[in-house]
């Protein structure tokens, strides 16, 4: 990874300021005069009207015009030329671990087919008793699988067990994440949300749909009521009411005094709203809104509180005129600096603050000499060590804290860095940890922070990785994991037993790199990754933290893993002592005993998806087929091949005419395509050779 630098972005050109000016510049570009002098409070709480919210709005618009954004470290022209030049996306999507399951009860070795099943696996979750929407649910008795793989997606509703009765009883048109609540089937559909009754599974019947006007950022479920959590772009032009969606076709409307603020300016762009849902009613019963940004919004719930992260960054002008204060006094003549100064004390937008410093930097320090040439190289200098100093200052992970029961507002808080994912975030013994990267400077870090139930930081581990980011983290009691990676794979060990004083423990670098963590027993640790274009398994024994040893992997013949997008992919069965992961070519079966991985069982079935057990049976579920075995033997017991012609045409449907073209039609179009190209090639002049 190259060099990364916090940039600064000014717009070119020319204000004239008056003093006094009493109108901001919108993110549209519209001059929109306000009233001045609206009190906002500086704690945490509801906007006291809806012209508090719109001052608001006004005083935040500034900041998220002139975000920092990270971006690989280029040369710099000079300090009154445009200083962003591209944003740099993320390598990849972070990946995510999944938390232990209770072990099972023992079963008898020999199979006996029963209506009744004494264990059945459920979806691998990050907090025990808190379900999460994907892809497969079973109750036990049906298999709940949905595709979206084609032109189209499907949801289909297989009776599964006894392996006997392995069939597709019906479809549903939806296709999506599910939650599964008694005899409630909940799809999340793009931007509808649909709830069936499943009570006669070969026969579903739609009992309410949701139509969200903005996106879903994350949904649970516990103790029988679904929590969602949306966000809603603020209108600029009309941003009040927000209506974050439509339930059995009536608004749910959320007025400015309705909604929550951070107790300081902060850019926003967006308005989250967190609701509860009843499935079965389709009703929701209670929530609540809060503005943040649109950065990246990880969601983390426990059985005390639901928390909401989002990123964003200070004030760029405040951050660039501290630097000039601090560093740039021999550079830039005094007089310069008090009209700055001066400039900073305007009652304006951060917009026309931006333009016109660098109108009195071009005014005031613009020359073709040597000289000039000499201290604008020595200006770039300064700023890459200023903001290499000040990096946790450049990026901001806010954080909200919705209190359960009560379902309001608790707490807000900031901490510096990027979260990863959901796995980033762990409430324990009510203190909140959270593991952040750092980017910005010469080099990036990472760090984990304690937080206390008042979202304070009592303390932290810093400086972890130079130079890399998180790729995975795992919290496990008193115990913290983390990955970083560039071209190896540090894996830290925490000791977060004294919140005020964590430590770390140990540490190891290995080839590639794991996206996945999880825990196999109290001292071993499973990482799922990724060495060269391939997937790695390593498993890590942590029994003494200040040695973490690999003391086996295993690198499988597959480019890519679900497990590496999501922890929804993973199932462990430690009754049998295996653990399942699904590849592009098939499902594999590992077993762990003595500290050794071993491949016990492969099954070719094209993009695999997930696998459940059923009393002792497991069922791999792919795009293509179901295939159940019996874990006693590892010997296929059934399978069920998926109906693929019809809803796969071999071609891609063209419309002519308003109606779609028959399959004779397209092998016609196809075949004239190809005497085309037959013929350029005949008459394509023959070069010597």
């Amino acid at each position: 990874m190259n060099k990364t630098i916090i940039s600064v972005c000014i717009g070119i050109g020319v204000v004239v300021l008056l003093a006094g000016l009493l109108f901001v510049y919108s993110p549209e570009g519209l001059d929109q005069e306000i009233e001045q002098g609206i009190p906002i409070s500086s704690e945490i709480g509801k906007f006291g009207s809806e012209e508090e919210f719109l001052a608001y709005l006004s005083e935040a618009a500034d900041l998220e015009r002139g975000a920092y954004i990270v971006d690989e470290f280029r040369p710099i022209e000079g300090p009154m030329r445009e200083m962003m030049e591209e944003v740099v996306e993320e390598i990849e999507e972070m990946k995510e671990g999944v938390a232990p399951r209770p072990m099972p009860a023992p079963m008898p070795e020999a199979i006996a087919e029963a209506d009744i099943p004494s264990r059945v696996s459920t979806t691998t979750v990050q907090v025990l008793r808190i379900d999460e929407p994907d892809v497969v649910k079973t109750d036990g008795e049906h298999i709940y699988f949905s595709s979206d793989r084609g032109w189209k997606g499907e949801t289909r509703v297989i009776s599964a067990f006894p392996p006997s009765n392995l069939s597709v009883l019906a479809k549903l048109k939806e296709s999506g994440d599910m939650l599964l609540v008694n005899e409630t089937l909940v799809i999340f559909d793009g931007k509808k949300i649909y709830g069936y009754n499943v009570s006669q599974p070969e026969s579903p019947e739609e009992a309410w749909q949701i139509q969200l006007n903005g996106s879903l950022v994350s949904a649970r479920l516990c103790n029988g009521s679904i929590y969602l959590v949306t966000k809603n772009w603020i209108d600029r032009y009309d941003p009040l009411p927000v209506y974050p969606m439509s339930v059995k076709g009536e608004p749910l409307v959320v007025r400015g005094s309705e909604i929550y603020h951070p107790p300081e300016l902060v850019p926003v762009d967006v308005v989250y709203t967190a609701a509860i849902f009843d499935p079965e009613e389709g009703e929701i019963t209670n929530n609540i809104s809060f503005v943040g940004s649109s950065g990246r919004s990880v969601i983390y719930m426990s059985e005390d509180a639901l928390y909401v992260t989002y990123t964003y960054q200070p004030d760029p002008v405040e951050t660039y005129y501290k630097f000039l204060k601090e560093k740039c006094r021999d550079l830039i003549p005094a007089d310069t600096l008090d009209k700055i100064d001066r400039l900073m004390e305007y009652n304006i937008s951060n917009r026309a603050k931006q333009v016109e410093l660098e109108y009195i930097l071009e005014r005031d320090m613009d020359s073709k000499t040597d000289e000039s040439f000499k201290r604008r190289k020595e200006f770039y200098n300064r700023l890459e060590d200023y903001f290499d100093d000040h990096k946790r200052d450049l990026e901001t992970t806010g954080i909200v804290k919705i209190g359960l029961p009560d379902f309001e507002v608790e707490e807000q808080g900031e901490i510096p860095g990027r979260v990863l994912n959901q796995f980033s975030l762990d409430e324990h013994d009510g203190y909140l940890r959270v593991a952040t990267t750092v980017e910005g400077g010469r080099e990036s870090v990472s760090d984990v922070y304690v937080l206390d139930e008042n979202l304070d930081v009592v303390g932290s581990v810093k400086d972890l990785g130079k130079t890399e980011r998180i790729y995975a983290v795992r919290f496990l009691g008193d115990m913290a994991y983390v990955v970083t990676f560039r071209d190896t794979d540090p894996f830290y060990v925490l000791d977060l037993s004294n919140p005020k004083g964590p430590e770390l423990k140990g540490e190891l670098k290995i080839p590639g790199y794991s996206s996945y963590l999880h825990p196999i027993t109290d001292d071993l640790i499973l990482g799922i990754g990724k060495e060269g274009w391939e997937v790695k398994l390593s498993l890590f024994d942590v029994a003494t933290p200040s040695e973490p040893e690999e003391v086996d992997k295993y690198i499988l013949e597959e480019s890519w893993s679900d497990v590496l997008e999501t922890h929804h992919a993973f199932l462990i069965d430690r009754k049998h002592g295996i653990f399942f992961l699904p590849g592009r070519e098939g499902g594999y079966i590992f077993s762990y005993a003595d500290k050794k991985l071993a491949l016990e069982k492969a099954v070719r079935a094209e993009r695999a998806r997930r696998a459940i057990y059923i009393d002792d049976y497991l069922y791999v579920i792919a795009d293509t087929k179901i295939v159940v075995l019996d874990e006693t033997t590892w010997e296929k017991v059934n399978e069920l091949e998926f109906e693929m012609d019809n809803e796969f045409p071999p071609y891609p449907i063209r419309v002519t005419d308003g109606r779609e073209l028959s399959e004779t039609e397209l092998n016609e179009i196809m075949a004239r395509e190809i005497a085309e190209v037959r013929e350029d090639i005949e008459e394509a002049p023959i070069t010597p050779l």
